[in-house]
């Protein structure tokens, strides 16, 4: 049984978080945003948060805060902040 997890981290966690990915994930964010942009199409952020946490590894709390960092920024480029 899969348990549901919060993509609501505190402004202060996900800055934390963005900022460690590159040094815990051996990644930089534009790869994990490639990643993210040509896996499954899921429209919501938690199914692409758990795809990117089973496909990549990742513990959930680093994978949703680079699903919310991707989706930030995404909106950000077409204007919907």
């Amino acid at each position: 049984m899969e348990v549901p997890m919060s993509l609501n981290h505190s402004p202060e966690l996900q800055n934390k978080l963005i900022a460690r990915v590159p040094d815990i994930t051996g990644r930089a964010l534009p790869e994990w945003f490639q990643a993210i942009d040509n896996g499954p199409s899921f429209l919501r952020c938690d199914e692409r948060a758990n795809w990117l946490a089973d496909e990549h590894g990742l513990t959930h709390g680093y994978a949703a805060a680079i699903v919310i960092e991707h989706e930030r920024q995404r909106r950000s480029r077409m204007g919907f902040l």
